[in-house]
């Protein structure tokens, strides 16, 4: 496969963290929008685009919360946005376009938390894939007006090693049989990497580019929080007291180092002029051609490279294609 996942040699590590990655970089004037960027790596992002002087709008179910969290981080507002309610996505969509302010940057960061059980919304819709992708995917193609307007904007789909547990379930992507919670939530992150490389391919004539990202694992994040304390500890998350192990060689990192590869995707020099590709450790991520299964709550340490089913350009079409029909949207015409 002809593919553009080669490292660039970025100069950054493991254990960089957001705020030493945008060193340098002024983001005065620039205006972002980061769902669910009021808790875990979305506040960390939020808090790092807005010390480099990006205004930040950050999408969340609860705008009273958020705004609390969000108490001195000069720049950041917060609009409603529930991914799971397409009315909620067209409402915060609107609001955005009537301020009539470009987007130069977009972090589809929320995500939901693993459940014992399929959820569904309102539509039927298993409810990983229903936010993690289809909600974005809707918001992404809504917000494309302003997107153009910034003249130069960049769409990070916060995407995770897990995608190497599933590929797309095309014949059943909602679970209709066969549910598992693990590879419902592998299923969502291939979706993530996949939409960044279509978008990347439809938009980038218009100044729009795609990434997805492998922020590392976080403890403390509400997703890797799901499995419980004693099952953290069994995958060498938590030490015997309970406290967070940090180990950024070995893909555990802090918040402010996992947001770093966020960052580095919206803001970073070093990619403007390559998109479509799946970032990890702030670089491109190599390609794992042949990889071997991916099992969560062991104790092993998960690879986390991009492997080829997430980054096939004819699977990334489909999906685009699919995902339009399932929300009933179409991209608007330039």
């Amino acid at each position: 496969m002809d593919h553009k996942q080669h490292p660039l040699g970025s100069g950054f590590t493991a254990a960089s963290t957001a705020r030493e990655v945008l060193a340098g970089i002024d983001l005065s004037g620039a205006h972002a929008v980061v769902t669910g960027g009021h808790s875990g790596l979305g506040l960390e992002t939020t808090r790092a685009l807005g010390e480099a002087g990006a205004s930040v709008t950050v999408g969340s179910r609860d705008p009273d919360g958020a705004a609390a969290a969000l108490a001195g981080i000069e720049g950041a507002e917060v609009s409603r946005l529930d991914l799971l309610d397409p009315t909620s996505i067209d409402a915060f969509v609107a609001r955005y376009l009537d301020s009539g302010r470009p987007l130069h940057i977009l972090v589809n960061n929320a995500g939901l938390p693993l459940g014992d059980g399929p959820v569904r919304d309102a539509r039927g819709y298993e409810s990983q894939f229903a936010t993690n992708h289809l909600g974005h995917f809707q918001l992404t193609l809504g917000l494309l007006p302003a997107l153009r307007a910034a003249h130069g904007a960049r769409v990070v789909n916060v995407s995770s090693g897990g995608h190497r547990l599933s590929d797309i379930r095309w014949d059943d992507p909602h679970f209709t049989t066969g549910y598992d919670h693990y590879l419902a939530y592998g299923q969502s992150k291939t979706a993530n990497v996949l939409f960044a490389v279509e978008l990347d391919r439809r938009w980038a004539q218009d100044g729009v580019r795609g990434y997805a990202v492998h922020p590392g694992v976080v403890v403390g994040t509400k997703l890797n929080s799901s499995v419980g304390e004693e099952q953290q500890r069994a995958m060498g998350l938590l030490d015997e007291s309970g406290r967070p192990i940090v180990d950024p060689d070995r893909g555990l990192k802090s918040p402010q180092q996992g947001a770093a590869t966020i960052v580095f995707a919206a803001a970073s020099p070093l990619l403007a002029e390559i998109g479509g590709v799946y970032l990890k450790d702030n670089d491109i991520s190599p390609l794992d051609e042949d990889p071997a299964p991916l099992t969560f709550g062991t104790e092993q340490d998960p690879p986390s490279d991009v492997v080829p089913h997430a980054i096939d350009p004819r699977s990334a079409q489909r999906l685009w294609e699919v995902s339009e029909e399932l929300i009933k949207v179409r991209a608007p015409l330039a």
